[in-house]
């Protein structure tokens, strides 16, 4: 990440007080827009043509989706993905009224004329979301855009076929609607070997050869790395764009998007016996360095994620349990005096990425973006 190209720009704190300065933020959030713009290129040259979207829900993953959205559009992205009604509102504040915006878990019942008014595309997971956004049309007097969702195989979103087997024997069932895509999502796109990817793609089409004709959409970011097959005419990268791996057991075809660096608080030297932390899990066996980082769980750094930090490409193990807003560091490895307090040490960056923090957790790197915390000073580059 090169900091002679980077702004300042902040987010709001969890308490909804005054954007989080660098010097009072005890750890630093770094997000490269242009990583992120290169791994929207990485992914449309594979897909050779085929459009490509920006999956922005739960707010860019939790990077800032305005910030995300102004990187990708310069890219030529024009299409959006969300997963609520009120995502998509405030993305369509944020980004005129420009890129279709799609909402893929529907509208909630009543919605409908906030969506409509601010120019969103449901994604029709069912009869009854279809009946609404047609009533809501024959009111406006207009056709309204939408995307219809099967069920291919997921059991999560999308009309079940039986549905779409009433739907489509239904006179006037898309009267007013403007259908942009029919789609589905694939459950095991991130294991290549599974039958389940090539049996949900050709349930989808058979699925959607029951509906009005209209372009396609199934691949998400691991679905694109399946072939062409998979691609159709519409590919709905997420979690790719961020820079989480989407071919767990291949190298990583992205390029890393974030750096998180926390701001140390304190250090001490301890001596033999001392207890560390909550509980005393620890007891140190001989005299220790210590330092305490501003940085915890409620940062949205989970307990068993990734155990130590780096400096300088030292590792420095985590001591004791991780607190809501601290965890305490070994920094015996150092030579004395070398770390001090306000000195800032890697949790998330070249030693060790997202998917590593991620695999201590036992989790995946979505669930790590998406709990990084709003008290981090969020410093974007690249732009």
């Amino acid at each position: 990440m090169d900091d002679d190209a980077s702004h300042a720009l902040t987010r709001h704190d969890a308490t909804g007080g005054q954007p989080v300065s660098e010097a009072a933020a005890g750890a630093i959030l770094t997000i490269d827009l242009g990583a992120i713009r290169e791994n929207y290129r990485r992914l449309k040259a594979r897909l050779n043509g085929v459009r490509c979207a920006g999956v922005l829900k739960a707010d860019g993953y939790g990077l800032g989706a305005a910030h995300v959205a102004s990187a990708l559009a310069k890219e030529g992205c024009d299409i959006f993905f969300v997963a609520l009604t009120g995502e998509g509102i405030a993305l369509r504040e944020a980004v005129g009224p420009g890129p279709d915006i799609f909402v893929l878990n529907g509208l909630p019942p009543g919605s409908e004329p906030e969506a409509a008014a601010a120019g969103l595309c449901p994604v029709i997971n069912s009869a009854r979301q279809l009946k609404a956004w047609r009533e809501t049309a024959r009111r406006l007097g207009r056709s309204l855009p939408a995307a219809i969702q099967v069920d291919s195989g997921m059991a999560r979103l999308g009309m079940a076929p039986a549905e779409v087997e009433a739907v489509a024997g239904e006179a006037g069932a898309f009267d007013g609607i403007d259908i942009r895509f029919v789609m589905s999502h694939l459950a095991r796109a991130d294991e290549p070997q599974q039958a389940a990817n090539e049996t949900q793609r050709r349930e989808f089409d058979r699925l959607r050869k029951m509906l009005p004709a209209a372009p396609a959409s199934l691949a998400n970011s691991s679905g694109i790395f399946l072939g062409p097959a998979y691609h159709y005419d519409l590919a709905r990268p997420g979690a790719a764009l961020y820079g989480v791996n989407p071919t767990p057991r291949e190298p990583n075809p992205m390029v890393p998007v974030i750096g998180l660096r926390a701001k140390v608080a304190q250090t001490r030297q301890v001596g033999a016996g001392a207890g560390i932390g909550y509980g005393h899990t620890r007891h140190a066996d001989g005299p220790l360095d210590l330092a305490t980082i501003s940085l915890g769980y409620g940062d949205g750094w989970h307990r068993r994620a990734a155990s130590a930090a780096w400096f300088g490409g030292v590792r420095l193990p985590f001591v004791g349990r991780v607190s809501m807003d601290s965890i305490i560091l070994d920094i015996s490895a150092l030579p004395a005096g070398r770390l001090g307090e306000g000195d800032l040490v890697e949790l998330i960056g070249p030693s060790q990425s997202v998917d590593d923090a991620a695999g201590h957790a036992g989790t995946i790197g979505y669930e790590i973006l998406t709990s990084l915390g709003a008290r981090f000073h969020r410093r974007y580059i690249g732009s």
